[in-house]
């Protein structure tokens, strides 16, 4: 937007600009930032995004005068020398202010006093003063815009999961091998919570040593002795076949271990689907939680274990709230290829969910990353689908693009990430051991949500089938 300044010479007393302005929750975040005012009555938590009761900080307010005088009048090259305010009222979320100033008097030096008030929508004086400033004397012409972007990582999607979790009865969970801080913790921040109640499965003296570590108190929690981390994942299998545990949690091990001992023909926890692992992401900016599959079990899945993973894939996205999730069936290309097979896979899973065989959401493809998540990006490319833009849910062709994808949002776009497998009996916490206590504390969330969600009336009859 071009804009061009109001000189001294050109302004005239009586002038008025006004700007409009809603407060949002990222607006407090920001301001936190920026100021160091840390005032929890200011700072929105998890489902307060529109609470009344959170309450801008008043001097935030006060900036909003700022940018009119930056800005408009007398705009660019403008200034500040003095500014009184008297705030009258509060100013809550979703409120829209308007900003209006008013030049009063021209003095020497090219200053010049501009009453200045904030009033709500419906004319509530919120507050008013006057400005002092000192106004250019060049013309100036400026394209407004310019200004890098700012990405304020909330993980608000995760605190919903956290929050529903918390109403449930807690999950028996056999937590393998927490013998590490970090493995440790995020189970007994979880039973602090009350999602999980768990069974500490392991070398009780590196158990104790990575509570010690971790600053946890594990007297009030079960524990059973193992020798090895692959005779703890037995152990751990055992308890669930024996129904004193309802799932289980990886700690301190390497995922193929624990695995091992899931996948036995006899005395493991093979269920009638393939085994996939899901990563449930929260990513900062994104209006919904975002499904990824699978990138930790299947190295190059067939078209048939794709049919697995897909479905699991949409149960578990019902279990979290989302109603007939959409599927974007990803590929290096949106159009059916056969020099590129997983073009030609994704065509047949969509057709596949089109006639029923995969049930419970919308799945299209092949779709590129772009616009399967980027809904200005699928108009682009002329693509016309109820997913294009706007996937839940991305299934990958392989591991590797999986892998690559998820770490890729973990590490440059800052999301969040629990971690779990489904297909056997009982759902599998399965994180990375370089996962922070959130991502476990989500992953335990994630778990006792499907977990329930299998035990409803909508879970029962979609195992049946």
């Amino acid at each position: 937007m071009l804009r061009e300044n109001r000189t001294y010479d050109e302004i005239k007393v009586g002038d008025v600009a006004t700007v409009k302005r809603v407060l949002t929750a990222n607006d407090l975040f920001i301001f936190a930032h920026a100021s160091g005012n840390l005032n929890p009555l200011h700072l929105p938590q998890a489902g307060q995004e529109n609470s009344t009761d959170i309450v801008a900080p008043s001097m935030w307010v006060g900036a909003l005068i700022s940018s009119v005088l930056g800005n408009i009048l007398p705009g660019a090259g403008t200034l500040y020398k003095s500014q009184t305010l008297q705030f009258l009222e509060r100013v809550h979320l979703g409120d829209e202010l308007t900003v209006t100033i008013r030049v009063r008097e021209k003095k020497a030096g090219n200053v010049v006093a501009l009453d200045t008030t904030i009033t709500r929508h419906n004319g509530d004086l919120i507050a008013d003063g006057v400005a002092e400033v000192e106004a250019p004397s060049e013309k100036i012409r400026l394209e407004y815009g310019n200004v890098p972007e700012l990405l304020v990582t909330r993980h608000r999607h995760f605190d919903r999961l956290i929050g529903k979790a918390r109403k449930l009865r807690p999950l028996r969970t056999a937590v393998v091998a927490p013998e590490e801080p970090t493995a440790l913790k995020g189970a007994i921040i979880a039973a602090e919570l009350g999602i999980i109640e768990p069974v500490l499965v392991g070398d009780p003296r590196k158990i104790e040593e990575a509570a010690k570590a971790a600053g946890c108190n594990i007297a009030g929690y079960e524990m059973i002795e193992a020798g090895s981390t692959r005779e703890a994942a037995a152990k751990s299998v055992a308890l669930i076949l024996e129904g004193r545990a309802q799932t289980l949690m990886k700690g301190h091990l390497h995922s193929d271990e624990l695995l091992h001992e899931v996948l036995k023909k006899e005395g493991g926890l093979r269920g009638s689907r393939r085994l996939s692992h899901v990563f449930v992401m929260d990513v900062p900016g994104l209006d919904n939680l975002l499904l990824i599959s699978d990138a930790a079990i299947n190295i190059a899945p067939t078209l048939e274990d794709k049919v697995d993973i897909t479905q699991n894939a949409i149960d578990l996205a019902l279990s979290l709230g989302m109603k007939e999730p959409r599927v974007g069936v990803l590929s290096a290309v949106e159009t059916v290829t056969p020099k590129i097979p997983s073009t030609l896979d994704a065509a047949v899973l969509s057709k596949m969910a089109e006639r029923g065989q995969i049930k419970g959401g919308i799945v299209d493809g092949p779709l590129a990353m772009d616009n399967a998540i980027d809904i200005e990006a699928a108009k682009t490319k002329g693509i016309t689908s109820l997913v294009a833009g706007r996937a839940q849910i991305l299934i990958v062709p392989n591991v590797e693009a999986g892998n690559m994808l998820a770490k890729e949002l973990s590490f440059i776009a800052h999301a969040e990430a629990a971690g779990i497998v489904l297909g056997a009996k009982v759902p599998v916490i399965l994180t990375s051991r370089a996962d922070n206590e959130k991502a476990r504390l989500a992953s335990c969330a994630v778990a006792a949500l499907y977990r329930a969600w299998q035990h409803s009336t909508a879970g029962a009859r979609r195992e049946i089938a």
